[in-house]
């Protein structure tokens, strides 16, 4: 049953299975499928993301469009990357058919949000990243909209529980690494909620969560990014590993870590799950002074 002109209808369970036989669809884990049916978590993310009709959303994954209308009933403009092409094909569709007021807000880029071009050409640029993250690539997409796409300002993403709790942990936590430092990096990440299987089709083994994140990067050099992610994935190699035998090898030895950190202020015999984003930024910094490229 469609919309009438002007509203949004949210889909629900019901919705969601015939979209999918329609489709002859069988969700994947390969691709990290899984679909919300239930409008009050769609309402939720919305609300928690303070979109507004100033906002250009940027939403990767949107699978069947759950999400996708409920953002369109409060954004200025929605672009939506999606790497299926069945789903691409059919969710200007599926807007028409339960948002027909709004089919003009929606573009749909069919690709793959780790390979295609980002900002998308001549579109606004996009304020806000707002999206359902398929759990197998969730970090890296995640990772690579904030390193492309200067213009977000702000986001709530759904990822997997556990994702959730690495991107907002803090030094000294057990589940504090790359993604936590990374995310750090463009801003501010906390948690905001959690969200049960059973609002997703098919139900995942394992909770979700809710992460905002405001943007504020620690710098604009992106050599320097570049840089000091290269000093966490270093440190981070090993997990446990004292910085002078995690470093060992992005350093050139033990000895040119030891004094890599006597430049830094760090001491050596300190694991990477110790330091926070501007001791590891003091490393990268500390190593290019030393001469290393």
């Amino acid at each position: 049953m469609s919309s009438t002109s002007g509203e949004v209808a949210l889909l629900g369970p019901a919705q969601i299975r015939e979209l999918a036989n329609t489709l002859d669809l069988t969700p994947t884990k390969r691709r990290g499928q899984n679909f919300v049916i239930d409008p009050n978590t769609v309402r939720r993310i919305v609300r928690l993301a303070n979109i507004t009709d100033a906002d250009q959303v940027l939403e990767v994954g949107p699978g069947l469009g759950s999400l996708t209308l409920g953002l369109l009933e409060q954004a200025a403009s929605v672009t939506a990357i999606e790497i299926d092409q069945r789903l691409a094909e059919q969710l200007p569709r599926t807007v028409q058919m339960y948002a027909p007021g709004y089919t003009d807000r929606l573009t749909v880029i069919a690709d793959d949000a780790l390979q295609t071009g980002l900002p998308p050409k001549d579109l606004p640029p996009p304020t806000a990243l707002v999206a359902n993250l398929p759990y197998n690539v969730a970090v890296p997409v995640l990772l690579r909209v904030l390193t492309e796409v200067p213009s977000i300002q702000r986001g709530l993403v759904m990822v997997q529980k556990e994702v959730a709790d690495r991107l907002v942990a803090g030094p000294g936590s057990r589940v504090y690494g790359v993604p936590s430092v990374k995310l750090a990096w463009f801003g501010h990440a906390k948690p905001v909620g959690n969200v049960p299987p059973g609002v997703f089709w098919p139900a995942p083994h394992v909770d979700s969560g809710l992460v905002e994140f405001v943007v504020s990067p620690a710098s604009d050099d992106a050599q320097l990014r570049d840089a000091v992610f290269a000093t966490v994935d270093a440190a981070f190699s090993q997990r446990r590993k004292t910085l002078r035998s995690a470093l060992a090898d992005w350093a050139g030895g033990k000895d040119q870590v030891d004094e890599i950190c006597r430049r830094a202020g760090i001491d050596s015999a300190q694991r990477g799950e110790a330091l926070t984003l501007s001791e590891f930024a003091a490393l990268a910094t500390a190593r290019t002074e030393q001469g290393h490229l």
